[in-house]
């Protein structure tokens, strides 16, 4: 969908090299797509335009569900399996089948074969949902990896007669969580400065900007963010502490450090592109004063 029959070509421009793991000498480019001029990058690029800085920190949770004939892996032809409750970072084959698991750990070699930072896997709440790391110091790399990571989770499933489902509520407005893809993030300051003084002014920059936030984190976060299932409401903006019902969780390390660490933002969904997602971040970080800007949290 990024081009007309009638006016089709589009220029390739590659941008990061991988190793292909399911080749001997092989390889997986990643190329962003740029106008027929190669110049002007297509409205779809927004890698092109991405806020990079390799002083932030990211680490994006990936969550999606397998799907086979319809419905997700594990549920019955009719009606819903057993309530959610022991799905979540579940063992054994009542919980998470067969397959399943055969997949992620082979979705995680495949991952560090190919050089991306792969942090781990879980299975999720909900049944046939399932969770997968990654992290990258600086948001364009970050970004790449997530990217290339859905990438392999979706060649390799083809073998399995497997789709992955990446809708952040696939099953609707039931009593099953949907899927997100959380944003952990950090820059320099947070790190080795912060203070409760910054934080609190940097939560009231991440109120202020609600709405360009969820504007670009991913498509129906209506459907998905609605104050259920360990949720915030889209639009109202919340932290907490160890909170997974707030749009942004704190960690108790930060609050134990001084104020200093990471922290997650809960709300982009799934479906959302990790370049908007880090750049709307980083936008937003970078209203506050004690960082300055950008470059100056680097």
């Amino acid at each position: 969908m990024q081009a007309e029959g009638r006016s089709s070509d589009c220029v390739l421009k590659p941008v990061a090299i991988y190793p292909d793991p399911a080749r001997t000498n092989g390889a997986l480019v990643m190329c962003e797509v740029m106008m027929p001029d190669g110049v002007t990058p297509h409205a779809s690029n927004s890698r092109a335009t991405i806020l990079d800085d390799e002083g932030t920190w990211f680490g994006f949770e990936q969550e999606y569900f397998f799907y086979k004939n319809g419905r997700p892996l594990g549920f019955p032809e009719t009606g819903y399996p057993a309530p959610q409750g022991p799905y979540y970072t579940g063992v054994g084959y009542s919980s998470v089948g067969d397959i399943a698991r055969t997949i992620v750990e082979e979705h995680l070699d495949l991952c560090l074969a190919a050089g991306i930072n792969h942090e781990g896997i879980n299975a999720e709440v909900a049944k046939g949902q399932w969770e997968f790391q990654i992290f990258g110091k600086g948001s364009k790399r970050a970004a790449d990896e997530i990217w290339m990571a859905r990438y392999l989770l979706q060649r390799l499933t083809e073998k399995y007669g497997i789709d992955i489902e990446f809708h952040c509520k696939p099953l609707g407005d039931t009593d099953w969580n949907g899927s997100g893809m959380h944003a952990n993030f950090s820059t320099k300051y947070m790190r080795e400065v912060g203070g409760k003084e910054y934080f609190e002014a940097l939560m009231a920059a991440f109120e202020k900007n609600l709405l360009d936030h969820i504007a670009v984190y991913g498509p129906d976060n209506d459907k998905r963010l609605t104050g259920k299932h360990e949720t915030a409401p889209w639009n109202k903006f919340s932290y907490g502490v160890a909170d997974r019902g707030a749009s942004i969780r704190v960690p108790h390390s930060f609050v134990n450090n001084g104020y200093k660490g990471y922290l997650e933002d809960r709300r982009p969904n799934s479906q959302g592109c990790p370049y908007q997602i880090a750049s709307q971040i980083l936008k937003t970080i970078a209203e506050v004063p004690a960082a300055g800007s950008v470059s100056a949290a680097a």
